[in-house]
């Protein structure tokens, strides 16, 4: 093993995230104007997120992913600010560095996207499987929905180059739905979805019957996001539930990225499932104090603090 290898690597999208808060009303109609009290700039998508939370606890962490050519630099220096490794960010000549305008309020988010770079992935993750470069971490983390069609020896070729994975592809409905990729998940470590897709997925609503519904397509080990329920996790066969942590909200962007973040961090450390998912769940709870995905992600004071 090479000293400098990655904890964890997470692939995935890349987005400049523009969040907008402290709206009195959303417009009433189409063509009308309403004014945010607050607005931050931030490094954006579950790639970015994750890792920067795993890197703010400790961990060695890097991103895979595309930017643009021409005005990927900030975020280049925004992850290297958070001591996230970018020796695996390349540049799109073609495409500019996607951008998401956030909508937001204490527990609702719409989102504005143009995917830019991101629409590069596929490719890259393709070129990164030939060349071994999943081998550069003990575990990747994968923030993205791969192509339906690829997924099985896409899994397959990162348990070959050594690496554990865990999945988190975000809400993408034709992929959830999809046969070929429930099949896939079988060879996944971790798999992270919040309520809404884990939903979709099973046809069930209530948390347990989710797990069960998981647990009996054969994926093993599934950590469920409730959002202000807290989290549930099923691991090896066994059920278990977090309750939720209290927080005074004021930006939900992104707490399902920092939810992973704190559990790989305890999974890779050798905690319980139990524990895991306790981190996971303050992790994801903390980071929603400020606008934002990573400025309110806790340090390891703060966490051990609600331990």
């Amino acid at each position: 093993m090479s000293a400098d290898r990655l904890d964890v690597l997470v692939a995935g999208d890349l987005f400049v995230d523009l969040v907008m808060s402290g709206f009195a009303s959303w417009p009433p109609s189409p063509g009308q104007e309403v004014f945010a009290e607050r607005f931050y700039k931030e490094a954006g998508g579950g790639a970015a997120i994750t890792a920067c939370g795993l890197a703010k606890l400790g961990a060695k962490a890097g991103v895979l992913g595309m930017v643009g050519e021409v005005d990927g630099q900030w975020m280049l220096d925004r992850l290297r600010s958070n001591h996230v490794n970018t020796s695996l960010i390349e540049q799109s000549k073609r495409e500019p560095t996607a951008v998401t305008v956030s909508l937001s309020s204490a527990t609702e988010r719409t989102f504005l996207t143009y995917m830019g770079a991101n629409r590069e992935l596929p490719a890259m993750l393709q070129r990164c499987a030939s060349r071994g470069e999943f081998a550069n971490a003990r575990h990747l983390h994968l923030a993205s929905a791969p192509e339906p069609a690829e997924a099985a020896n896409l899994f397959l070729s990162i348990a070959e180059q050594g690496c554990s994975l865990s999945v988190d592809v975000g809400w993408h409905p034709e992929w959830l739905s999809d046969a070929r990729c429930r099949e896939a998940l079988r060879n996944v470590d971790i798999f992270l979805p919040n309520e809404r897709e884990a939903a979709l997925m099973t046809g069930e609503t209530e948390p347990r019957r989710i797990l069960e519904a998981f647990r009996k397509m054969g994926i093993k080990r599934v950590a469920l996001k409730l959002g202000p329920g807290g989290s549930a996790l099923l691991y090896d066969g066994e059920i278990m539930f977090c309750g939720p942590v209290p927080v005074q909200a004021a930006d939900t962007t992104g707490a399902g990225d920092c939810f992973d973040a704190g559990f790989l961090f305890a999974w890779l450390r050798g905690d319980d499932p139990k524990n895991c998912l306790k981190t996971g769940t303050i992790c994801g709870a903390l980071s929603t104090r400020s606008l934002g995905g990573i400025a309110s992600f806790p340090t390891r004071a703060e966490l051990e603090a609600q331990r």
